[in-house]
């Protein structure tokens, strides 16, 4: 198991990028709806591994505004397969003191899952753990978009001067204003892209890209990139400070 340089320098916010279940289903010579279920089941398995690492936040890209371009019939599995951890998931996950929080664009979408999202994000409010951040119907161009069409309008209000908008202020209207920045972003399944994810927020964050397709995803895969985040030294644009 990868050892921790410094069990108290883990990362605060760990953003991930799920990617791999369709490339793991078809080595085995299975749908690309086996992948997508035993994703969920390394989903559990991250959040647990999280918690126990001292993790603050956790943000998984659940479902992308441009997976709706995905066959019609994988969209409504994955929808379905959303409902149901839902379900199953969000009592126990209130139980281990999960706050859910949920950010991406919801105008459009089924109301019944809307619904549930907002259930969710509801009943684990006040839980202190744990914050389990789903971009789900999240593009991060088009969360950048939102943010400074809301600026630009309180700015023709008259509620903001021009002079005033600064990247904090603009920070603050992006979905995940009021959460830190990601420290480590780790994308599983080998590609090494962004994939329009938290554009704006990863602008000093490490990555780590594994091989490991994300039904593989373990314990021991997270601290493995946690143990690389560890040996990295973030100089944040600046440079480190020379000794005498």
């Amino acid at each position: 198991m990868a050892d921790l340089a410094n069990p108290n320098g883990v990362p605060r916010h760990v953003a991930v990028i799920m990617d791999g279940n369709g490339r793991w289903a078809a080595a085995r010579g299975l749908p690309r709806s086996a992948g997508h279920k035993q994703g969920v089941e390394a989903l559990r398995r991250a959040v647990r591994a999280a918690a126990e690492l001292g993790v603050e936040y956790l943000t998984i890209y659940s479902f992308s505004s441009e997976n709706w371009s995905r066959p019609v019939a994988e969209v409504t599995f994955l929808l379905d397969l959303l409902r149901r951890f839902i379900r199953k998931d969000v009592a126990d996950l209130h139980q281990a003191g999960v706050r859910i929080s949920v950010i991406g664009e919801r105008d459009g979408l089924d109301p019944g899952i809307v619904a549930q999202l907002e259930e969710a994000e509801i009943m684990t409010c006040d839980n202190t753990g744990l914050r389990l951040v789903v971009a789900f119907n999240y593009g991060s161009r088009q969360e950048i978009t939102r943010a400074a069409q809301t600026v630009a309008r309180k700015v023709a209000e008259g509620k903001i001067a021009v002079s005033d908008i600064t990247p904090a202020v603009l920070a603050n209207h992006l979905d995940t204003g009021g959460i830190p920045d990601p420290d480590l972003l780790i994308r599983t399944g080998g590609e090494q892209r962004l994939s329009n994810y938290l554009l704006w927020q990863c602008a000093y964050t490490e990555f780590v890209f594994v091989p490991e397709y994300w039904p593989d995803f373990s314990a021991e895969v997270l601290r493995r990139a946690i143990a690389e985040y560890q040996s990295r030294e973030r100089r944040f644009g600046g440079i480190k400070a020379q000794s005498a």
